[in-house]
């Protein structure tokens, strides 16, 4: 398959973004944005005290303990993981596959980045033996390992690591004095909220554990950039997010005051906006199992979706048809299905996975149409899945993915 332009490949400018919401804007949110937009300040670095005050409550009602001088706030999660990294210092540990966006944030500041593979069952954090065995080998080397990045509730995988892997993952990083920042951005997007028990590094270790969040993940619009942040409740914690807003002020990455009044709205949680995340998160979870049962039964794999707008597939059983199609790596893979689908198809090497892995992350809110009526009906329905235009994505998706099957079978070897 002929590649296209190599400057359609970078790893930076042309990353994938985190999956979009697909729908509209709750009424209540542009209210609030409207009503500030003649406010033209921006917040102070590390956010206002109306944001802060907001996002400490956030916390609190999650058991996670925050005062106003352990909480800060910035335009997007990666500006705040930027100005972590350069606050500690040293080299960055990330499991393997990771958010698209964490790698960069360490290279950019000349650190190295270690990936570690994931255990069996999640994504999203690190094996804990194949951590303290990174962690080994990279010192030994003369590297400074410091800090260790991770998500419970993950992207890419849709995953969400079960209590007792958080346990041992955090306390192995902890025993060999990694920092860990827990990036919770789609927290509050459990596709079964009663049925999953997600435990928060922080409720386990608070003095150890940094958490970041965006809102795009369960709040905001990705073109309304904001994310919180809560460092450890110690001395330590208000010496790191001194130096965390001595980051963010040199960046003049301050949150606008009409997405901070959004922003702050948004943390406060009132009926609106839970009624809406609820509903939301419930759609997206439809999608995805949908999504799920046409690319498992056409031979590909993936972990059931937990959480999140995504799902993350490997294609590897259908090898032998994409490589008849001229596809031999995820490169290749993310152009031939972002072309063949009309959608985002990231692959797996934009995650840290190895290129020649054939995985992709497909997110399900370009299944929900084409417009915002139809995107709209989708909230509204209760079999979502049924309706017309998300059947036509659905079954575009298994017409690629059964082609492949096809032709995979048709040029397996003869026994």
């Amino acid at each position: 398959m002929r590649r296209t332009a190599p400057e359609g490949h970078g790893p930076v400018r042309y990353g994938p973004p985190l999956p979009d919401q697909g729908l509209p804007v709750l009424p209540e949110l542009r209210a609030v944005l409207a009503a500030a937009a003649d406010r033209t300040d921006a917040e102070p670095p590390g956010g206002g005290p109306a944001l802060l005050d907001a996002a400490r409550g956030y916390w609190n009602r999650r058991g996670l303990a925050a005062a106003r001088d352990r909480v800060a706030a910035a335009p997007g999660a990666p500006a705040l993981l930027l100005a972590l990294t350069g606050a500690l210092g040293g080299d960055v540990l990330v499991p393997r596959p990771c958010a698209a966006w964490w790698a960069p944030q360490a290279r950019l500041l000349g650190r190295s980045v270690f990936h570690v593979a994931t255990p069996a069952e999640c994504g999203g954090l690190p094996d804990p033996y194949a951590l303290l065995e990174t962690v080994r080998r990279v010192r030994a080397e003369g590297g400074d390992p410091r800090l260790l990045v991770l998500s419970v509730a993950d992207d890419p995988t849709a995953t969400v690591a079960p209590p007792e892997v958080v346990h041992e993952t955090v306390e192995a990083a902890v025993a060999e004095g990694l920092h860990v920042v827990s990036d919770e951005t789609w927290r509050d997007t459990l596709h079964r909220p009663h049925d999953t028990v997600l435990l928060s590094p922080a409720e386990m270790l608070p003095e150890e554990v940094t958490v970041i969040a965006d809102l795009s993940g369960a709040f905001l619009p990705q073109g309304w950039p904001a994310a919180v942040a809560r460092f450890p409740v110690t001395d330590a914690g208000v010496r790191l997010r001194a130096r965390v807003l001595d980051v963010l002020t040199v960046l003049g990455a301050r949150v606008t005051r009409p997405v901070a009044e959004a922003a702050a709205y948004a943390l406060g949680e009132p009926d609106a906006v839970l009624s809406g995340l609820t509903a939301a998160v419930r759609l997206h979870a439809r999608v995805a199992e949908a999504a799920h049962r046409v690319v498992t039964g056409a031979g590909a794999l993936a972990r059931p979706p937990r959480a999140g707008r995504h799902l993350y597939v490997d294609l590897g059983p259908l090898r032998a048809g994409l490589t008849a199609r001229g596809v031999g790596d995820a490169q290749e893979l993310e152009d031939f299905l972002t072309a063949r689908l009309g959608m985002p198809a990231p692959g797996g090497h934009r995650f840290g996975d190895d290129l020649g892995a054939l995985r992709v992350r497909l997110g399900t809110g370009p299944l929900l149409g084409a417009s915002d009526e139809e995107r709209a009906e989708c909230l509204s329905s209760p079999s979502p899945s049924e309706l017309p235009h998300v059947q036509r994505a659905l079954t575009l998706l298994g017409s690629a993915f059964d082609d492949l099957r096809d032709d995979a079978q048709r040029w397996e070897p003869l026994p």
